[in-house]
């Protein structure tokens, strides 16, 4: 085995380490949205504000961050509704305890947001032993002891024009913070060295925006430029590709060196969902206007718009939650509240079920049940399987933006207004 394959090795087993108890990511220990822990059968599938809920603690000003747990202590970001001031937040897992609530950056001059659906603090903190990572955007990024809560270093100075606000997470890889910064202006990923902060690579996207407006006309400077998604990391045939979507295109790079792989383009922008990925293929919902999901084989290299997209679909796809993939089978729910069950070789739907309300939030996979929460506090569990079974209907007072974590055999779920940890009385 070569050292690069010993070292691909080593990080594999240390997530898996770490995924015992640890949600390091806004969509968990392996970034799609699976909890690996052995207690996943322990986790509540039932719950409301007066049952199985250990703490509940009211969290300040606002924040669509997705909390990530390490250890016994859960990091989460809010800002104040005007964008001035941002905050990172440290929360006794055990007992809803506020340890630390930190202002971190701010602006004299943030820009209006223009909508309800973004805030200013909506990328989701990435943590691991030691150290926590907060991002706000263009608007800052800092690296954090997580024991003493002492900045350890600290960037304001990384151009985007937001427009709608931040929304991209930052992922960790070696030695790296690697950001996403696709603007109205500028669109790039940048990798950080998380000891210093200082740049390591940076990488312009290449999609040309000139040539894809309607009618020939060049597309004018706003939301078709723009995107939220956060990048995955995979393996495949023995070699890292870090897949990401972006407005018009959706890309593969080498997170070592920022170098672009391949890329497939299409017509959509402001896509949220993060991808996901199983045997040589990632699949994307790729934004808005229009709407659409593609499955990709990632052997490609180059431009492979026209020889790698295995199938693609308009009926029925999310806009910004993410999906989930087990086995061969896809599953997701729509913004508008409809949950699909999809063959991933072939795109055929194999189900679909009206769950009602309106999601943003990212659904998880515990054992054999699929969780979703939608934007008024219900929250709906699901079989996993090729045939609709619904195991429970419950309800909080607030509804999610954010993605709910897992920790051992209890829920971290972050609503509107409070934390949450669910688990079983």
């Amino acid at each position: 085995m070569s050292k690069f394959n010993i070292v691909i090795s080593i990080l594999l087993i240390c997530s898996l380490a770490q995924a015992k108890g640890d949600w390091p990511d806004f969509r968990g220990p392996a970034g799609n949205g699976h909890v690996l822990s052995a207690e996943t059968g322990q986790v509540p599938i039932e719950w409301s504000e007066t049952k199985n809920v250990k703490w509940k603690t009211a969290i300040p000003h606002k924040g669509w961050s997705s909390p990530v747990v390490f250890g016994k202590r859960v990091w989460l970001t809010t800002a104040t509704e005007d964008g001035h001031d941002f905050f990172v937040l440290c929360v006794n897992a055990e007992t809803g305890e506020i340890l630390v609530n930190k202002k971190v950056f701010h602006s004299d001059n943030p820009e209006a947001l223009g909508n309800n659906l973004n805030c200013y603090a909506a990328p989701s903190p990435v943590v691991e032993d030691g150290r926590v990572y907060v991002h706000f955007g263009s608007y800052g990024t800092a690296c954090l002891n997580a024991e003493t809560f002492e900045v350890i270093w600290q960037r304001s100075d990384l151009e985007c024009r937001h427009f709608r606000g931040p929304g991209s997470s930052p992922i960790l890889f070696e030695n790296l913070l690697i950001l996403t910064m696709d603007g109205v202006d500028v669109q790039y990923l940048v990798a950080l060295d998380k000891t210093t902060g200082k740049n390591v690579w940076k990488t312009p996207r290449t999609v040309d925006f000139k040539d894809l407006g309607p009618d020939g006309k060049p597309l004018l400077e706003g939301d078709q430029r723009k995107a939220f998604s956060t990048p995955l990391l995979i393996e495949f045939k023995e070699k890292l590709q870090m897949l990401t979507l972006g407005a018009k295109a959706v890309y593969a790079y080498n997170p070592k060196t920022g170098l672009e792989l391949w890329q497939v383009r299409h017509p959509s922008y402001s896509g949220a969902a993060r991808p996901v990925y199983g045997n040589g293929i990632v699949y994307f919902a790729i934004g808005f206007d229009p709407v659409g999901f593609i499955a990709v084989r990632v052997d490609g290299k180059g431009d492979v718009s026209d020889s790698h997209v295995l199938w693609q679909t308009k009926r029925s796809v999310p806009r910004m939650p993410s999906p989930i993939l087990t086995g061969e089978l896809l599953f997701w729910v729509t913004d508008n509240g409809i949950a699909n069950c999809v063959d991933a070789k072939t795109g055929a739907r194999i189900w679909k079920h009206r769950l009602g309300g309106n999601y943003c939030s990212s659904p998880i996979l515990v054992g054999e049940h699929l969780y979703f929460f939608d934007r008024d506090g219900k929250g709906i569990v699901l079989k996993a399987a090729s045939e609709l079974h619904t195991v429970a209907v419950n309800r909080l007072d607030e509804g999610l933006m954010a993605s709910p974590a897992v920790t051992g055999n209890a829920l971290i779920v972050r609503t509107k207004t409070h934390l949450y940890r669910i688990q079983a009385e």
